[in-house]
């Protein structure tokens, strides 16, 4: 990949890509490896994976320039797709955006999530927290580095376009809410300083860094986090 993630309890690796710049990321533990939003140039993907085997594709909202190359990369790798049940029909088409002037191939959705949901990709738990407010349907990932292949390094937060370097995702889409975002952003506001944020677009960060930039603006210290109804989702 064109960088590399230092100091994370996993494997971590991304490329900027597409028109508007996204973050393609490929995580592994040694064993597994995954792609998060592919949005373009599923050929170029499959060349960064080298020898290690796609497990699964993770989409972690609709929008066309994060699930762009989802399909074909799909198709080619034999990997399966992870979104969540909100956002799903979409993505696969079944549904469309009123006005949308941008449409990805459509793809379909092997295992649709839900928040408290924990996504076992190999040995790597990750919990799923659902953050509407950009997307009705927008997650995050995260995972202890207990579970990491370095148990030294740093927790991990997948944050999509919910939590940028020093702001957060668009509201202003179709489906986007203001008030829903500040909520899943209380979700967030209770993971560690230390954890590093793997955002969709732009640098990364970190959760301590976001408190005074993001969280203090956005949301309080209410935590909101987890489910009582967790279950686990092997892939």
């Amino acid at each position: 990949m064109g960088f590399k993630v230092d100091g994370a309890c996993l494997n971590v690796g991304f490329s900027v890509m597409g028109p508007i710049q996204n973050n393609v990321y490929i995580i592994d533990d040694g064993k597994t490896a995954f792609v998060v939003d592919p949005t373009c140039d599923s050929d170029a993907i499959i060349d960064q994976l080298g020898k290690r085997k796609l497990a699964a594709i993770v989409l972690t909202h609709r929008h066309w320039d994060h699930v762009g190359a989802a399909s074909a990369l799909r198709r080619k790798t034999g990997a399966i797709t992870i979104a969540t049940a909100l956002d799903a029909p979409y993505i696969e088409g079944a549904r469309t955006v009123p006005g949308e002037r941008h449409e990805a191939p459509p793809c379909a959705v092997d295992h649709r999530v839900s928040h408290g949901d924990v996504i076992q990709i190999g040995d790597m738990p990750w919990k799923v927290i659902g953050t509407p407010g950009h997307t009705p349907g927008g997650m995050c990932l995260y995972i202890d580095p207990r579970f990491g292949c370095n148990p030294q390094g740093a927790p991990l937060l997948v944050s999509g376009d919910t939590l940028f370097y020093g702001t957060i995702g668009r509201t202003d889409f179709y489906g986007g809410d203001l008030g829903q975002m500040k909520q899943s952003l209380k979700r967030l506001a209770v993971l560690r300083d230390e954890t590093i944020v793997l955002p969709g677009h732009g640098s990364l960060t970190r959760i301590g860094d976001e408190r005074q930039r993001v969280f203090a603006r956005y949301a309080d210290d209410e935590p909101d986090f987890g489910s009582d109804d967790d279950r686990i989702v092997t892939v």
